[in-house]
């Protein structure tokens, strides 16, 4: 049985905050600002105010084209997270989410081990979960995003704003849709309490970012034996756009071979982002049957992640 992606669709709130707008909210100084503009080339960011985390994921399962013809074949439902789920007992987004799609039929539960890695996890489970439930007609639906909260941003590096887009994909094992070809995972446990934005360890940790996630590639391009020329596109996290030049730099990978074009606009959006950018590329082109393509996420923790498919 071979792991693949029949659908995928994203939800972008139609609101966009600037930049500056939301540096006084997540409390940036002016300088701070001023950097992620002109050197990570943030420009604004995607937030639905009015939006519960439940509308944001079923706003996102809500545009997969075929939902309603797959929804009988569907065994599991996952919410890939960067954070924990918190609140009252009594109140479970996901389980909203999954009675408002009329999924109750499936198991549901959330993973968040990897942070904004957990995404590609995910995936990586609903394949195994797929092989051992040995029906080739089954499928999981991975749900990604979360809301944004000013508290959250003390615990994110420097080097982000967060947003709320979301995304929505049915992983299923009969080889239908973009085939998986090779996953790798590697966790940096040394960097376990990265919490602060300045100090010794994230210092260590910016120094090993670009190398440790080239290395990752590298491996999982290897593992498959795909080369670095026949990579048609990766589609990263939205981080910012100054960590891809320098990979791209490190691995004689030129620029445009990276889907940069949600970075301005959308925001760092946790576990979401190689999905909404598989659905830009996807959209405009840029993708064609029969090309590879990889996603990439790095999480807090630290866990550098890359996933290879065949379109």
């Amino acid at each position: 049985m071979t792991t693949s992606l029949v659908e995928v669709a994203a939800y972008l709130p139609e609101t966009s905050v600037p930049l500056e707008k939301a540096g006084e909210i997540l409390g940036l100084t002016v300088r701070e600002v001023r950097r992620y503009r002109r050197f990570f080339g943030l420009r604004e960011v995607r937030w639905d105010p009015g939006a519960r985390q439940v509308d944001l994921l079923v706003a996102a399962a809500n545009r997969l084209p075929m939902l309603s013809l797959y929804r009988h074949r569907i065994r599991y439902v996952m919410h890939a997270r960067t954070i924990e789920p918190t609140g009252p007992y009594s109140v479970d987004p996901l389980h909203e989410a999954v009675d408002e799609l009329g999924l109750d039929q499936a198991v549901t539960f959330s993973v968040s081990q990897h942070a904004c890695a957990s995404g590609l996890l995910a995936v990586d489970l609903a394949g195994r979960l797929l092989a051992a439930e040995g029906d080739p007609d089954a499928l999981v639906l991975v749900l990604t995003g979360e809301k944004t909260y000013p508290h959250v941003a003390q615990f994110m590096p420097a080097a982000m704003v967060m947003g709320e887009a979301a995304a929505a994909c049915l992983v299923g094992a009969a080889g239908d849709g973009d085939q998986l070809r090779a996953y790798t995972t590697r966790v940096f446990g040394a960097y376990h309490g990265i919490t602060a934005r300045t100090g010794p360890l994230a210092a260590e940790f910016e120094q090993m970012y670009v190398p440790a996630l080239a290395e990752v590639i590298r491996d999982t391009l290897a593992n498959a034996g795909v080369g670095l020329g026949d990579l048609r596109l990766i589609l990263p996290h939205n981080v910012n756009r100054l960590s891809w030049t320098r990979l791209c730099h490190l691995m004689d990978l030129p620029l445009d071979r990276v889907m940069l074009d949600n970075i301005p606009v959308t925001g760092h959006c946790f576990c979401a982002d190689p999905f909404i950018n598989y659905v830009r590329a996807r959209d405009t082109g840029r993708l064609r049957p029969g090309d590879h393509y990889l996603m990439a996420s790095v999480g807090l923790g630290a866990t550098f992640s890359a996933m290879l498919f065949r379109h």
